[in-house]
């Protein structure tokens, strides 16, 4: 196929969540044809599966520009920008209208399975960039279809594939044998099934962010109510002053709220902290689990395990492309200083665009929270930024591709779990935004070598 007959093909977005949607709309906007491939049955399908946690941004942080100005003629109403939607809330009332508005440029149920240059592996040059690309779709029936692109916009997230128990990125021994009785999720607790599941039982939870935060919070709230409810936390590092935020150089001043819950349920009784922990192995005894660590130590008896250490990208479907990827982050090599999390949150990571996604293989772009690879910094403006500013470059507008048209506080907004159960509360704790950090916190207990989640 010529370039310029591959020029009329589309540009494919992969993802209809919402950074995937902002850059159909985008892409909409200049002109340029997108189709958006969802592998799930709705929009946001990933966002649905933690729709019962509030994010800590708000509204206003939650609806990009262009996506706003084409749901405008639909009769969409924008949501109270001061409010702070659940993952429900901001798939119902802003994904889902948003992938109507673009109707037949979104399709649901089509799984990408690959993505190549059409002819041509990885490995050969010639006329390489001449071809489009070619991404292979498996739809609901087990139908496979080949898809042809002008370019490639990979918006599928990180959210399929989580982070392991184990402490050295592998599966803990066992862990797999063990998987009735581990999430890796932040449980829906009030869900009744979910519920049963958790309440009067031991459970363990590994990990040390806002994620893990919230999940020791809800425990304690469900031990006030079923006695015999108590949670283990597993932390591969120590405590410190940082533990459960930074106090007044914490950039996320909800995450410090989060701590203090944390910090609560282990001050209150309802979850015990171990420290130093890198989980080698899980083994049933009896009824329970063991986890066993790196160093020989083993845990008392617990019945269920929650892993909360983070997510990471599926690079596998687009193996055959020319990335250049940062080797610790897995993200792109530009942007993979801006993002380090040993150095940066969400409010210290400035806005980027099209020169810090470019990768060796032309007119591809992985976007949102794939772009971060193993990276927690991520928020939903940086995302809409990034769309623009590829949308921009696609169109042939080196200028404002290259323009940089969002200013974020020092403090950032940052999105993620939230405790809130009602907006009202958000906004009077200072939300997920810039409101005062909390003090920084200590805890009476033993610290160990730092290192991991």
């Amino acid at each position: 196929m010529s370039e310029q007959s591959a020029r009329h093909l589309p540009v494919v977005v992969i993802g209809a969540g919402p950074v995937g949607l902002a850059a159909a709309a985008h892409l909409a906007e200049r002109g340029i044809e997108a189709l958006v491939l969802e592998a799930g049955t709705a929009a946001g399908s990933a966002v649905r599966e933690w729709g019962h946690v509030r994010l800590f941004s708000t509204w206003a942080e939650l609806v990009d520009p262009a996506a706003e100005k084409l749901l405008a003629p639909t009769g969409w109403t924008a949501p109270d920008g001061a409010a702070y939607p659940s993952g429900a809330d901001w798939a119902d009332t802003y994904l889902q209208p948003l992938a109507d508005a673009l109707g037949d440029k979104v399709r649901y149920n089509a799984a990408v399975t690959g993505v190549s240059r059409l002819g041509r592996d990885r490995v050969v040059d010639a006329d390489r960039e001449q071809q489009p690309f070619t991404l292979r779709v498996t739809l609901a029936d087990g139908v496979e279809e080949r898809v042809l692109a002008r370019a490639v916009i990979d918006a599928s997230g990180t959210w399929s594939t989580p982070g392991p128990l184990g402490g050295d990125g592998l599966p803990a021994l066992g862990e797999t044998a063990a998987a009735g009785r581990i999430t890796y999720r932040v449980p829906d607790l009030e869900d009744p099934a979910v519920r049963a599941r958790y309440a009067g039982k031991r459970t363990a939870v590994v990990g040390s962010g806002a994620s893990a935060f919230t999940a020791l919070a809800h425990l304690a709230d469900l031990a006030g109510e079923a006695p015999g409810t108590h949670a283990v936390w597993v932390l591969r590092r120590g405590i410190g002053g940082s533990t459960f935020g930074g106090g007044a150089a914490d950039q996320l001043p909800a995450r410090g709220a989060l701590g203090l819950a944390a910090k609560a349920a282990v001050d209150d009784g309802y979850a015990e902290a171990v420290t130093g922990f890198r989980t080698a192995a899980v083994e049933a005894n009896g009824d329970h689990l063991v986890l066993t660590s790196d160093d020989g130590r083993s845990l008392d008896p617990v019945d269920e395990v929650i892993v909360l250490t983070g997510l990471r990208p599926d690079l596998s479907f687009v193996s055959e492309l020319r990335l250049g990827l940062d080797d610790r982050l897995q993200a792109p090599l530009e942007l993979a200083p801006l993002i380090d999390p040993n150095q940066h949150s969400c409010g210290t990571v400035r806005p980027h665009g099209v020169n810090e996604l470019s990768h060796p293989e032309q007119d591809v772009y992985l976007v949102g929270m794939k772009s971060y690879g193993r990276s927690t910094a991520f928020l939903a403006m940086t995302g809409y930024e990034q769309v623009r500013s590829v949308a921009a470059a696609l169109a042939g507008d080196k200028a404002a591709a290259e323009r940089v048209e969002l200013t974020l506080p020092e403090t950032g907004v940052c999105g993620g779990a939230g405790l809130f159960d009602q907006p009202e509360a958000a906004q009077a704790t200072g939300g997920g935004c810039c409101g005062p950090a909390p003090s920084t916190l200590t805890l009476g207990a033993p610290a160990a070598p730092s290192g991991g989640c």
